[in-house]
């Protein structure tokens, strides 16, 4: 099968190449997919700079979510058949022609979606959900205040918040990010290059929830925004992950500050997720209320220009590899 592999030391975009490698094979209670299409995500920029390795029993290949057709079924898979078109949450082996994985972690594709767009759901939508609506446990009539609001995740979190009831409240560098946010439907959307944040997010009503894939230069900003019982959900820490926190301001306001990855999470907790995905967000999909922006494909054996077009920060939306 094709795959993209990483050469070299230097942990560039340009140490990314194509290469062939055996055909895996479903074990128990595995689906092989072959890959239609695969999300391409932030960590898969810092795996191939040697800062997010694979957890252990994970392919080392990069990608963390496809879409395809299920074309082998391991022993003990009752649920899906061959030919099944599906999307997958993987711990790794994404950019590959075929990719093995938990059946448990699969979901089938809504409607006649393509597998473009399906190939850009699972990674983004388990974070959001584990994050905002677990972790963060946001509540209809709530505001959830979502930074790098263009990004995949935060284009997924906008619609997701606002399907289930919440108001959001979006950041975004730049005028032309902020009014993209506003049209995916954000209720306020600011420019975190210009004007006094803090103000327009208290004068809005503050925030309930916060998404912070920022880090350090937001984590004042996060404290002054948080409503009473206001929750704080790190999930990337992009401007540097030691930050100052008013702990009396955190008791006073009674903070949750709290933080997650995905990837290394167990096999069954995974499957928990997926089957709590499954039931809350698919409906979501299926009608079309959420419906995450693809902004850009690229083949296969263009994943290096897949990664620069991520690294340089202006798209809206998500990133795809189609095979």
């Amino acid at each position: 099968m094709r795959v993209v592999e990483i050469t070299g030391g230097s942990g560039s975009a340009g140490s990314l190449v194509l290469s062939e490698r055996p055909d895996p094979v479903a074990g128990p209670g595995q689906i092989r997919i072959r890959v239609r299409a695969a999300g391409v995500n932030r960590p898969d920029i810092l795996q191939r700079m040697g800062l997010y390795p694979a957890p252990a029993g994970a392919s080392d290949i990069l990608g963390l979510e496809v879409a395809g057709e299920v074309d082998q079924l391991g022993d003990g898979v009752t649920r899906w058949q061959v030919g099944d078109r599906v999307c997958a949450l993987v711990g790794g082996g994404g950019y590959a022609g075929l990719a093995v994985v938990d059946a448990r972690h699969a979901l089938p594709v809504p409607g006649d979606m393509d597998f473009i767009q399906a190939a850009a759901l699972p990674e983004t939508v388990c974070t959001v959900f584990a994050n905002v609506f677990e972790s963060g446990a946001l509540q209809p009539g709530e505001t959830l205040l979502v930074h790098g609001g263009t990004s995949g995740i935060g284009v997924t979190a906008i619609q997701m918040a606002r399907a289930a009831g919440a108001r959001v409240i979006a950041t975004s560098r730049g005028a032309e990010k902020a009014a993209a946010a506003a049209r995916l439907g954000a209720d306020l959307s600011l420019d975190a290059t210009t004007g006094d944040m803090a103000e327009a997010i208290r004068a809005f009503g503050g925030a309930d929830v916060v998404l912070d894939m920022v880090g350090a230069d937001y984590a004042a900003l996060n404290q002054t925004a948080l409503n009473p019982f206001g929750r704080w959900v790190v999930i990337a820490t992009q401007s540097g992950a030691t930050a100052e926190v008013d702990l009396a301001r955190l008791m006073m306001k009674r903070i949750t500050l709290t933080g997650s990855t995905l990837r290394a999470r167990p096999a069954d907790e995974k499957a928990r997720l997926i089957a709590a995905v499954e039931a809350t967000v698919w409906p979501w999909i299926a009608s079309g209320t959420v419906r995450p922006p693809v902004e850009a494909t690229f083949p296969l054996e263009q994943a290096s220009a897949a990664h620069l077009r991520l690294e340089a920060g202006g798209h809206v939306g998500k990133i795809v590899l189609a095979l």
